[in-house]
């Protein structure tokens, strides 16, 4: 057919083409043949098929042929060949289909042609006279022959009694007897049959096969059904249950077929759907105007309104026969046709109408009860024996679990939120769940099973139960054996998903939210109570909605968390454990910033949700899993806000409190042991921690949790500054580094006096895999491996012990210290690799793991502190038996409390003095091998030096360190000021303290010999006036480093300043023209941070206010040094060698440099015009010019960076420049840079100098004790000494500048390249 279909464009393409085109072109067109004949074979065979495998009957298979062939047939009429052909094919398909069904289909010409019948015409006229017959033609029945009689008799044959020995089918005979006899009609028989049934319908065994031996038609038998549903469909109608019931038995025998009753019933599923939306748009509207702030008497008369209502809904039902048909259907155990007509409605519309949700879970228990018998009955549970159903085609009862994804869980699935109408089969259900866990729990689809229905039946049903704790405890005692994911995915779905999914459950969530308001709005401190009362019953059938609106009242009020805290007592498992699903999902929304609109602080609400964190997991038993998991994610992600959570967390549950703001007495506290720290080192004594940090301690190991969060906080630390440091603020980037590292203490504390040795040694690596492997920085993975070595030595003493019993104290340190090198060893050879080779040239790995290894509690006892906190005690044990108002009981606890803190203290400092004895003997053993010989520290490593040195390097320059710190790195960095000042205070103070502690030792030497140190030699030694004149410079340095900060307008400098200047106001300033100066810059500080930063401007007038009163305590510059230097014929340390000629004669010239020096350039005023650019600009000037001038004192000068050629050149210009000036003495630095170079080339002309000076300075201090300092002379000293400042620092070389360092401000400590002679070593004189 396609071949020969088009010739003449085939012979065309031919001539044009040519004879290889033309085969081409036949090959395809004898493909496309062979495709199409290859597709009809496939649709003839898989026809055959469906017949042979009984898929289709042979009947309907001929129809399709048949109806294939009517087809063709109206498409070859008009034409004469393909009629003939239609013909041709028909006859030859004659063997496969029927003739009556042609007959029947065909056109009456067809099949005369065909020879099915011998002459059209006579064909159509027999068509018409039946057709006629059937539907024009009247049946007369003679209903005069039917006698009353019969239907007496054959009501008297149905309803006889049916207890005995009467069958069905002796009761039919009768019937066909009576019809016989009396000449009944068979269908209304039938009819009668049914009415009797109705009225007995509890005779179902009976009167079903009477039905089915009796009727020889299923669609009369529906027909007349539909007739009987049909009477009762009035307006006011309603339809007999009974009718429902032998329609549904009669349906679950398959007497009658569903689809056929199912169009006779009302109301049209159309008309369902409409009311279902309806019922969701009314739901929708009540939440709103729930939501909605509404004037009391307009939410009045709506309440009217929704009365008036719900009484017409009560008053007329609306009769549904399908859902009285499918109540029929579930009474009686047909579930398949019941499921068929819930599938016609929407989703949980039938199950919404409580009959059909009690008939559903009635059906549930009868299959669900030999498994729930057998598995789930808890111990000492009664509970009654439930008959099965009788009928044979009801759902078998359940064995075993699986036998539950038969039709239990359909079922449930069918029934939706609304088992909260059966509480009994709830518990059934959740105790089945609970047995399937303990006992089966490897099979995955019956999990998953479990798992759809907690989340589509179980938690929406709870919803729906009025505040049933019982269920919610049930339901808590099933979803607990689930790991914490699965539990948080199922409350994730309850809270954001289900209950926009059905109309009642979209109105008890706007129910919920109304009276969480009214609660909240009425709870203080007061009603704790009864308001906690209240939530706990909300709280049991809908927590997420409660806790959800709870939770954002808190992070606008953090007043409430208190409240809240104390109100939630009253919540069962299942709440507290939704409630921390709820936080981590608050912590956790995208929609809300961590930080404030100024992105320098972390926003006020997830400070307010860490507070609570730490309140409610530390008061209730609530699993800590899932938080802690959310804070290592973040911290993972660099996300580093969130450790203020872990932070509340540790602190609330275990007690360990961190804070900067501590007193003397906390810090002497915190040295000792836990015991002392609990007591004596917190601000809020947190008592009754041991079961919530056993809480804490059991999740970090379960999950593993411990060292990830110790990593990934100390990596972060550093990382902070980088990820963070270009886009943030700097004050929200030392914020945050000072977050990570004060959590990381805190954790690490808990960590180390919570875990056990074996578990502490088992989690934690050693050092250099911390370092090199998970890229620790050096002090976090000390600090980490630090409780792991003290529990190792700990444990090696006490096994030594055990093994050679000795009691000797001598014994007992040698074992020690045994124990000690054991374990340290490898921690020696592992710390080579954290440092490079030369490094280890000066000192050895066991002076640095000594040192990174031991802490304050190693190293000295707080006896103070012990002593203050028994004091503590014992007072209260006193003031409790003074108490007359206190019970006995309560007396009796109280002093037992106290006289057991006391008894575990004094055995806590007795334990602490034993180690600190043994710790020191180890310390006096192994320091002589801590530096190696050669080095400079092993000549000069002695206390008093090393103290003077480090003194010196701290008092040199504070500018740098302060611009570097954050805000708590500047209070310990005040705090540590604060020591050294307080220490070096004592010693200015008293000659007599001076000469005792500092008088004799080699750290107060002016010369430094390599033969060794001379104690008797006084000549080398500083004396005690020198000394006074070396504190008043580092005064004056502190004061020069705090303007310059003060003066640069950066946020961090000037904060930094200010709280190290607030640390050390108990020993600075104490010079009166130094506080001046400060107080000047202050004021202006406070001046113009008034509007900008507000934050600075506190901390300035906190400050301030301080300052002013410790002027009472400040004195004039002649009181707190002489400024008369004592005339000594010497020669300058930088030229001579010898012992008794070097040093004090470059300290007189060193303070008189600095005392004319901190004359002019001290002095301020409040009248200050300059810019704070200018300001910043001259300040790091004044300080360049101020070192160069200071290094040229002593045994170190300028003149060690360059030849002596240089040097006179340098003097000679620096000589011309002073007599060019007006007046060459007003600016101190070139005064004394002036003088210094005349003695380094004259050393005899400084007892000609030297009382001019003096004289000069007489009549300075005459000045100043006469009159206070004039504003505008000292801004104009301050500018000159910026103008020599200048030209010293053009004057400078650049090897000098080079030798400064990164800044402008140079190292107060002279080089070890000093002068060497054949007699020793120029030591580096501490006041230089």
């Amino acid at each position: 057919v396609v071949l020969f279909r088009k010739p003449v464009y085939t012979h065309r393409r031919r001539e044009k083409r040519g004879d290889s085109e033309f085969l081409l072109i036949i090959g395809r067109e004898l493909s496309r043949a062979i495709k199409v004949l290859n597709n009809l074979q496939t649709a003839l065979y898989e026809l055959c098929w469906h017949v042979i495998q009984g898929n289709l009957k042979v009947d309907v298979a001929a129809g399709l042929l048949a109806d294939v062939m009517v087809n063709i047939e109206t498409g070859c009429l008009e034409e004469k060949h393909k009629r003939d052909h239609f013909t041709q094919l028909v006859g030859a398909c004659l063997i496969c289909v029927p003739d009556g069904m042609l007959k029947e289909r065909l056109d009456p010409e067809t099949l005369e042609s065909l020879g099915l019948i011998k002459q059209a015409q006579q064909f159509n006229q027999k068509i018409v006279k039946i057709k006629t017959k059937l539907f024009y033609k009247q049946q007369k029945f003679n209903l005069l022959r039917e006698e009353n009689e019969g239907y007496a008799k054959l009501i008297t044959e149905l309803g006889q009694d049916l207890s005995g020995n009467l069958t069905s089918h002796l009761v039919l005979e009768n019937i066909k007897s009576l019809i016989g006899c009396f000449n009944l009609d068979p269908n209304r028989v039938l009819d009668i049959i049914l009415e009797v049934y109705e009225c007995r319908w509890e005779q179902d065994e009976f009167f079903i096969p009477l039905i089915k031996s009796y009727m020889c038609e299923h669609q009369t038998l529906c027909h007349m059904l539909g007739f009987k549903f049909k009477f009762h469909q009035e307006p006011n109608g309603e339809t007999p249950s009974s009718l429902y019931h032998i329609a549904a038995a009669l349906l679950q025998h398959n007497l009658i077929a569903l689809e056929d009753l199912y169009v006779h019933l009302l109301p049209l599923d159309s008309s369902i759907v409409e009311e279902h939306k309806r019922e969701i748009l009314e739901a929708k509207q009540i939440a709103r105007k729930l939501t909605m702030v509404v004037v009391p008497s307009e939410k009045a008369e709506d309440k009217e309104k929704e009365k008036e209502k719900e009484e017409e809904k009560n008053e007329k039902p609306p009769d549904n026969q399908k859902l009285g048909l499918l109540e029929a259907l579930l009474r009686i155990g047909d579930w398949q046709h019941a499921q068929s007509i819930m599938d016609q409605m929407p989703a949980f519309y039938a199950t919404s109408h409580k009959a059909i949700a009690i008939a559903l879970c009635q059906l549930l228990h009868l299959i669900v009860e030999p498994l729930y018998r057998r598995a789930a009955v808890p111990k000492g549970a009664k509970g009654g024996l439930m008959t099965p159903l009788r009928s044979k085609q009801a759902p078998r009862p359940a064995e075993r679990f699986d036998d539950l994804s038969r039709d239990v869980f359909t079922m449930l699935c069918y029934l939706g939120p609304h088992l909260s109408h059966d509480p009994i089969l709830f518990a059934k259900i959740v105790r089945l769940g609970k047995s399937f866990m303990k006992e089966v729990k490897t099979d995955d689809s019956l999990l998953s099973c479990f798992l759809s229905i907690a989340d589509q039946v179980l938690l929406p049903s709870l919803s729906l139960m009025e505040c049933n704790a019982c269920m919610s405890e049930e339901l808590w005692g099933f979803f607990k054996l689930f790991p914490y994911q699965h539990r948080y995915r199922l409350y994730g779905q309850w809270k954001n998903e289900t209950y926009g999914n059905h109309p009642l459950l979209v109105k008890i969530k706007a129910q919920t939210v109304d009276r969480a308001k009214y609660i909240m709005k009425r709870l203080t401190k007061e009603n704790v109570k009864p308001s906690g009362r209240q939530i706990g019953k909300l709280s049991h059938s809908n927590p997420t909605i409660l806790f959800d609106y709870i939770l954002s009242q808190i992070q606008w009020y953090d007043n409430l968390i208190t409240p809240v805290v104390d109100s939630l007592k009253y919540l069962t498992s299942l709440n507290y454990d939704v409630l921390a699903y709820c936080i981590i999902e608050a912590l956790a929304n995208p929609e809300k910033e961590k930080m404030k609109h100024d992105d320098t602080t972390i926003s006020s609400w997830l400070q307010s949700l860490a507070s609570l964190c730490g309140a409610v997991f530390r008061k209730y038993p609530i699993e800590l899993a899932g938080l802690l998991q959310y804070v290592t994610n973040q911290l993972k992600a660099g996300k580093i806000f969130d450790l203020l959570i872990l932070k509340e967390v540790v602190q609330k549950m275990a007690g360990i409190e961190i804070t900067d703001e501590m007193t003397v007495e906390q810090l002497e506290a915190m040295t000792g042991g836990e015991q002392l720290k609990a007591e004596g080192g917190y601000f809020g004594q947190i008592r009754n921690t041991k079961k919530s940090s056993q809480r804490l301690k059991d999740a970090l190991l379960d999950h593993e949790l411990a060292l990830p969060l110790c990593l990934l906080m100390a990596q972060q630390r550093n990382g902070v500054v980088f990820s963070e440091g270009g886009e943030k603020h700097l004050k929200l980037v030392g914020k945050l580094y000072d977050q990570c590292h004060d959590t990381l203490v805190q954790f690490g504390g808990f960590l180390a006096s919570n875990l056990s040795t074996e578990d502490y040694i088992k989690r934690v690596p050693s050092v250099d895999v911390l370092c090199n492997q998970f890229h620790t920085p050096h002090d976090a993975a000390f600090f980490l491996s630090r409780p792991m070595y003290a529990h190792q030595i700990l444990s090696k003493y006490d096994e030594l012990k055990k093994a050679e019993k000795g009691n000797r104290q001598q014994q007992k340190v040698h074992k020690y210290i045994a124990a000690c090198e054991q374990i340290m060893a490898p921690v020696h050879e592992a710390v080579v690799s954290l440092h490079l080779p030369k490094v280890w040239d000066d000192l050895r790995p066991q002076f640095y793991a000594t040192f990174w290894s031991l802490t304050m509690y190693d190293l000295a006892v707080p006896h103070n502190a012990y002593d203050r906190e028994v004091n503590k005690l014992k007072m209260q044990i006193k003031a409790i038996d003074e108490n007359t108002e206190m019970p006995l009981n309560k007396k009796k606890k109280e002093k037992e409390r106290c006289t057991a803190l006391q008894d575990k203290l004094q055995e806590e400092e007795k334990k602490q003095l034993e180690h600190v004895q043994r710790v020191l003997h180890r310390l006096k053993l192994e320091k002589d091998n801590w530096l190696l010989a050669n080095s400079l520290y092993s000549m000069i490593g002695t206390q008093k030096y090393i103290f003077s040195v480090f003194t010196l390097l701290v008092f040199s320059d504070i500018i740098y360190t302060v611009a570097s710190c954050t805000e708590n790195e500047s209070r310990r960095y005040g705090r540590f000021l604060c020591c050294m000042l307080e220490t070096v205070t004592r010693w200015h103070s008293d000659r007599a303290v001076y000469e005792k502690e500092c008088g004799n030792y080699p750290g107060f030497l002016t010369i430094f010999r390599a033969s060794g140190f001379d104690g008797g030699n006084k000549a080398d030694q500083l004396d005690y006036e020198n000394f006074r004149h070396v504190v008043h410079k580092w005064h004056y340095k502190l004061t020069k480093a705090s303007v310059h900060c003060l003066e640069t307008g950066e946020y961090t400098h000037i904060r930094n300043i200010l709280i190290v200047l607030t640390k050390i106001l108990p020993w600075y300033p104490k010079v009166l023209n130094l506080g001046q100066a400060l107080e000047c810059r202050v004021h202006k500080i406070c001046q113009e941070e008034k509007e900008k930063r507000p934050d600075l401007y506190a901390l300035a007038m906190g400050y301030s206010g301080q300052l002013k009163g410790r002027k009472v305590h400040m004195v004039p510059e002649n009181e707190f040094h002489q400024k008369e230097q004592p005339v000594r014929s010497a020669t300058s340390g930088s030229l001579q060698n010898g012992p008794g000629n070097t040093g004090k004669p470059a300290v007189t010239a060193a303070t008189a440099s600095a005392g004319k020096a901190e004359e002019g350039a001290v002095e301020d005023s409040d009248k200050s015009k300059d810019k704070s650019q200018a300001a910043q600009k001259a300040a790091s000037k004044n300080s360049t010019a101020a070192n160069k001038v200071s290094s040229s004192n002593g045994s170190s000068t300028p003149n060690r960076y360059c030849t002596p050629e240089k040097e006179d050149k340098e003097k000679t210009t620096k000589e011309k420049k002073e007599k060019k000036d007006k007046n060459p003495g007003s600016t101190p630095e070139a005064k004394a840079g002036g003088k210094d170079k005349q003695k380094e080339e004259k050393p005899t002309d400084s007892k000609e100098k030297t009382p001019k000076a003096d004289k000069d300075k007489r009549k300075d201090d005459k000045k100043e004790e006469k009159s206070k300092i004039d504003g505008k002379s000292a801004e104009k000293e301050w500018s000159k000494e910026r103008d020599v400042s200048n030209d010293s620092k053009t004057k400078e070389g650049s090897k000098v500048e080079k030798s400064a360092g990164a800044g402008s401000m140079k190292s107060l400590v002279p080089r070890s390249e000093g002068v060497e002679s054949d007699r020793g070593k120029t030591a580096p004189a501490l006041y230089a």
